[in-house]
């Protein structure tokens, strides 16, 4: 029997599990409100603080660390790589500690490296969020200077969509999908016979605004305020990657508090509340374009999922184009327990970053 920790530092929350094989010991979801985060400047100040949550519940669960066969992180934002399982080396922890964007999965990597080395065992990543599987057509933006990347909830599409696959009755190598990861980012990726080509950049690109995150903006007025002088560069980066969204709107990051507003009758947090599921409904069209409207189902996933008024108003927008699977929550614990399990079972080789 392995036992395997698996660590995933979200946005709005830290997750962490111990897994014996495929059984889970428990999980445990520690959620952190919009100003306990705001305190600190960048996404890497966060360490000690994700870190000793960490450790609080392993001591309270009374975990040894001794008792462990592998850790494994949520995969950060890395130069685009290959899916599959990694070795969490000191060159993937320098690219991490100086990445070209911020992403709070970066943490993952360098938590699970921490305790790893406490506990004597491996530590592993599993599908980051740079996974790349697109194709040439859909790299092509506006501006030759700038590509458009994949970066997205990798993990967790990758594991619904299979999720999904077995509900259908078919592999998902077989399968053309359009799954929706909706946490305190959004992706929406169109899955092509077992292929993620194409996703919205959830972080600080395009697609629809998030919990905190503000989506694709018209590109005039941005410009203009990024010089009107109100704004450094760092201070508008954070009002769009952490402030935006539902955050910018209502003061919160918690769609269970934006969903008791709407129940006391308010109008204004119910208008923002679907604009935001009509912002998705728009991506998930989009993205159906991709697959040339030859879609076998649409799939929603993330804790967002949970909300049945959310996925109610995404669902009348979009059945007309498949069958919409709603798989509240997320895979991701289970998904990156499974690549360790893989490694060391020897049924999969870990991959070295370089």
């Amino acid at each position: 029997m392995y036992r395997v920790l698996s660590i995933n530092p979200g946005s709005t929350s830290t997750k962490v599990a111990l897994y014996e094989d495929e059984s889970p010991v428990f999980v445990e979801i520690i959620r952190h409100s919009a100003d306990e985060i705001a305190q600190y400047k960048r996404i890497v100040d966060q360490y000690e603080f994700r870190r000793d949550v960490i450790l609080r519940v392993l001591e309270e669960k009374g975990v040894d660390l001794k008792s462990l066969h592998a850790v494994v992180g949520r995969g950060g934002a890395l130069p685009p790589v290959a899916s599959g399982v990694y070795r969490i080396n000191d060159r993937m922890l320098e690219d991490l500690r100086q990445p070209k964007r911020e992403h709070v999965s970066n943490l993952g990597a360098f938590i699970a490296r921490e305790i790893a080395e406490r506990a004597g065992v491996p530590a592993f990543i599993v599908d980051p969020v740079s996974v790349d599987e697109f194709e040439p057509i859909a790299r092509i933006s506006g501006l030759p200077e700038i590509e458009r990347k994949s970066l997205s909830h990798a993990l967790n599409l990758k594991a619904t969509a299979r999720k999904a696959a077995k509900v259908l009755g078919k592999p998902y190598e077989e399968l053309n999908l359009v799954v929706v990861h909706m946490g305190g980012g959004i992706s929406v990726s169109p899955h092509r016979k077992g292929r993620m080509i194409d996703v919205n950049q959830a972080l600080d690109g395009t697609g629809p605004f998030s919990p905190e995150r503000a989506g694709g903006l018209p590109i005039g007025d941005l410009l203009r305020l990024a010089y009107s002088g109100q704004y450094t560069y760092e201070q508008l980066y954070r009002r769009l990657v952490g402030g935006g969204g539902l955050v910018a709107h209502l003061g919160t990051n918690d769609a269970r508090e934006v969903e008791r507003r709407i129940a006391e009758g308010d109008e204004h947090a119910r208008l923002v509340y679907e604009a935001m599921a009509y912002q998705i409904a728009k991506e998930i069209g989009a993205m159906a374009t991709v697959l040339k409207g030859e879609v076998d189902a649409i799939v929603l996933t993330g804790g967002l999922a949970h909300s049945e008024m959310l996925t109610g108003w995404v669902r009348e927008r979009v059945e007309w184009i498949a069958p919409v699977l709603i798989f509240p929550g997320e895979d991701e614990m289970e998904a990156m327990t499974m690549g360790a399990l893989r490694v060391l079972r020897g049924e999969e080789q870990a991959k070295e970053y370089v």
